[in-house]
This record gives structure tokens, C-alpha cells and sequence, in this order.
């Protein structure tokens, strides 16, 4: 388990409008730089087991707390968490250390905002780590609209959406226990209960399966989420029509050499299409489930490192 004590302290940088807490290892390495984008509901302190070694390999290594999470912004309008918005603070970031493209690495939301930026800025994009989540391909019908239609309005992305307020209130109140019940590994399989999943996570008094951190680590996104409350992080979903509208017109595939890390016990749904929109993809699969950096952290650096060195070297 990891010292939160040991994890660097932070500074707060001004950037496209906004001001973002940076987290960083590795400055000496200036001219090598990776950014490692979190998910939700998430923290850059997720990113803890890999920003030593990632440095230590020879890179600068940026975390940020990207806008609505720890002591980053949170706009007020809902409208400033879209694509254009979060893929534009990761431009200005790079503008900020005179930097023209870095690799990104992103986990769950911070996958899908890596996925945009590159569809968005790719020329600022060396190389795309992604975890979880594959890239998502632009259908024929918005997304919130997709989902309703096939899992209807409990589906937390849906009620997020069209609920607006009304659970974010509900894991403001329950913020320890919900997090605590999140976090978890190696949950039985279960029947889905009716209602909406993290509503229902937030009020479960057991936890099940086992929990991914120690007490210490858990507080700090238990503290985090407790200072800021949930509803700039719930904003990210509440712009994903308006995201399908923003990239309508943007060409769809990724050319960028990527590296795609799966938890084979993961819920989220892998994409059959991923070669076709990422022809450039390596696929490794870890025995993990969702929270894969942090359930499996020796294994996902060394995956990310190993892959790094071979492109590298190619």
C-alpha cells in the first residue's frame, strides 16, 4: 500500500480560463513529457504507483486534477465540462510547459477525454495509453439517447442526465461510503437490484468484495469529494450529446500508436470495432477489474513501460 505522505505536493497552474492542480514527478526529464488523466470518481492521487517509475524510465510526468475534481476549477455552467473544454485545458497544459505534443494516458473518463483530444488536437498527441475504456464510436443516435434505448432511464449515465441534482445530492451526503463500496475488487456476481446503481452504492451499508486501498489511501478521494462535492464531475456526463454533436464533423479515426490495458473482470464493454477506428492498437489484457492502476499497479506500469520502450525503439 502507498504513503499518501509520499505523494507530490501540488501546484496550481492558470490555463484556457481556468486554474488546474498539478501533480509532477520527474521535472529533470524536461522534453519527455507524459500526462496521465484520471476517472471518475477519481483523483490524480490514482495515478500514485505509477508517476515514480514513469519518471524514473526518463519521462516528466504531469497528473493533473482535471476541472471539477480536487482544488481545480469547477465552473458553475454545465456546458464547461464538454470535450472542447476538458481536451482544451490538456492543449493548454502542454502550451504552459512549452511543450508541442506529449503521450496521454487516460483511465475511464480520463480515457474518453484522451480519445477526444486526439480526435480534436492530434497533433498535439504523440502516443494514446488507454484503460477501460475503449474508444467509442459515433453512431447514428446521441449517446444519452443510445443508452436510454437500450437500458433505459435508471442507467446512471441516463438519470445523471435527465435527473439533474438528484444524485449528486445523494453522494454528497453518503461520500465516505459511497467511495468505500466503489473502490472494491472481486465483487460476487450478483443480480442487478432495481433503482439506479451508484444511488443505491451510495446507501449500501456492506461493502462488497474487497476493497482495492488502504484506509489512508481511500481518505484522501474520500476528502477530496467531500470538499468539492460531485456535481462538476457528474457535469462530464451531462455533455455527452453535446459531445456527440461537437465531434459530428471531426474524421473519426485515431492514427496515434495506442496502447489499450483491459481488466478482464472490467463491466465496461470492450469495442469489436477497436481496429478499425485505432488501427495503430496493441491490446494487453491484465486479470483485474475496473480500476486497473490501482488494483494491479506493478502490472500496468510494466505494461505501459514495456510498450513505451517499443515505440521508443521503433
Amino acid at each position: 500500500m502507498f504513503n499518501p505522505t509520499d505523494f507530490p505536493k501540488p501546484t496550481l497552474i492558470s490555463v484556457n480560463g481556468v486554474e488546474l492542480e498539478i501533480f509532477e514527478a520527474g521535472r529533470q526529464n524536461a522534453g519527455n513529457p507524459i500526462v496521465l488523466c484520471h476517472g471518475w470518481p477519481e483523483h490524480a492521487f490514482s495515478w500514485r504507483f505509477q508517476m515514480p517509475a514513469l519518471a524514473a524510465a526518463g519521462y516528466h510526468v504531469i497528473v493533473p486534477n482535471q476541472r471539477g475534481y480536487g482544488n481545480s476549477s469547477r465552473p458553475s455552467e454545465v456546458t464547461d465540462y464538454d470535450i472542447e473544454h476538458l481536451s482544451g485545458d490538456l492543449v493548454a497544459l502542454l502550451d504552459h510547459y512549452g511543450y508541442e505534443a506529449a503521450t496521454f494516458v487516460g483511465h475511464d473518463w480520463g480515457a474518453m477525454v484522451v480519445w477526444g483530444l486526439a480526435l480534436l488536437h492530434p497533433n498535439r498527441v504523440h502516443n494514446v495509453i488507454n484503460l477501460s475504456l475503449p474508444y467509442q464510436e459515433r453512431g447514428a443516435t446521441p449517446w444519452i439517447e443510445f443508452i436510454e434505448q437500450i437500458l433505459g432511464s435508471d442507467h446512471y449515465f441516463v438519470h445523471f442526465n435527465r435527473r439533474p441534482g438528484v444524485a449528486d445530492a445523494v453522494l454528497e451526503e453518503n461520500t465516505f461510503r459511497f467511495l468505500r463500496n466503489l473502490y472494491r475488487k472481486n465483487e460476487p456476481l450478483r443480480e442487478p437490484e432495481p433503482g439506479m446503481a451508484m444511488i443505491n452504492l451510495a446507501r449500501a451499508e456492506t461493502p462488497l468484495g474487497e476493497p482495492i486501498m488502504s484506509d489512508s489511501e481511500l481518505a484522501v478521494f474520500v476528502s477530496a469529494f467531500e470538499s468539492t462535492g460531485f456535481t462538476g464531475s457528474i457535469n462530464w456526463y451531462r455533455n455527452l450529446d453535446r459531445n456527440w454533436h461537437l465531434l459530428a464533423d471531426v474524421n473519426p479515426v485515431i492514427e496515434q500508436p495506442t496502447l489499450m490495458i483491459h481488466g478482464d473482470r472490467d463491466p465496461v464493454a470492450r469495442n469489436e470495432n477497436l481496429d478499425k477506428f485505432v488501427p495503430n492498437v496493441e491490446v494487453v489484457n491484465l486479470d483485474c477489474g475496473h480500476w486497473i492502476q490501482q488494483e494491479k499497479p506493478e502490472e500496468t506500469t510494466q505494461a505501459i513501460l514495456k510498450w513505451l520502450a517499443q515505440q521508443a525503439s521503433a
